[in-house]
């Protein structure tokens, strides 16, 4: 019983702490709801267990519609139209300059928040879910800012390589691997939560390599993360390892609402965002 309540008090006061960080960080600014763009979920939807199953036989481009479809649908957890701001810092001109970006706290999910199952998905499927969404994919610089700044830090559990990798049966399997060590650290729902997946990222590379997904992340405690920086596999390829991590399409410098495509392409502004210099890929941003 004192174990119980011992978590129920650390999930308790997570819960509020974030609460309190939000509503004290941002003060009396309005923030628009940069989560409007994203249908309300329906009752009937599938869990995420149920949408494994369904997707279980299919093959690859069937699966990949099916995320795509559920998704735009709105089938995802209530907990990830939350967003948690994270603050980056660049020297620009002899002063510290910031910037505030809302990024949602886990990666993308179908299901509920009892029953949800983190998705990995390709890039075709993931710009089409971030641009009707109303979002954009993260840089290296923004996936480094999350796991610094994040409350929840998991440690990575790489299954086995080989072809199985991109099997649903693997989504499944690492799914419930996180939750399970989700659940052994007490970890809440809306929490800003690392280091379980590798991230999809904006990179100028794709300018070089293009028809490629770039990868990047799964950090561990200490030392780089396990995956360096990648475009070794084309944009319709995705594994179980792999996470989207969405950014809302507007940031906040000193008060004011900027458009990240803006930052992203500035050759000053950029540095806040991106540690490769301006972001070259006009196409990924949709409209701002």
């Amino acid at each position: 019983m004192k174990r119980m309540s011992s978590r129920f008090t650390r999930r308790h006061g997570m819960r509020a702490a974030i609460s309190a960080f939000s509503a004290g960080y941002l003060g009396a600014t309005q923030v628009p709801d940069f989560t409007r763009n994203i249908p309300p979920a329906d009752a009937q939807s599938l869990t995420g267990s149920q949408f494994a199953e369904s997707v279980l036989t299919m093959n690859r481009h069937q699966r990949e519609q099916a995320i795509l479809d559920h998704l735009v649908a709105g089938n995802l957890p209530t907990f990830l139209r939350k967003l948690v701001p994270v603050k980056l810092d660049a020297e620009l001109g002899g002063k510290t300059l910031s910037v505030t970006i809302f990024v949602m706290p886990e990666y993308l999910a179908i299901g509920s928040d009892n029953d949800f199952l983190r998705i990995p998905m390709n890039l075709h499927t993931a710009t089409a879910v971030a641009d009707r969404f109303g979002f954009v994919l993260p840089t290296r610089k923004i996936v480094d800012a999350i796991y610094d700044k994040a409350s929840c830090h998991f440690t990575p559990q790489p299954l086995p390589a080989g072809p199985q990798m991109t099997s649903t049966e693997y989504y499944r399997m690492h799914n419930a691997m996180i939750d399970k060590q989700s659940r052994a650290l007490g970890f809440p729902l809306g929490a800003l939560v690392s280091g379980h997946k590798k991230d999809v990222v904006l990179t100028n590379r794709l300018v070089t390599h293009p028809g490629q997904i770039a990868i990047y992340g799964w950090h561990r405690a200490k030392g780089a993360p396990i995956q360096p920086l990648s475009t070794v596999h084309g944009a319709g390829y995705a594994d179980y390892s792999h996470g989207i991590r969405l950014v809302a399409k507007m940031a906040m410098i000193d008060g004011k609402l900027r458009s990240v495509s803006g930052i992203l392409h500035d050759p000053k502004l950029s540095r806040l965002l991106s540690d490769e210099g301006p972001i070259r890929l006009a196409h990924t941003f949709g409209d701002a």
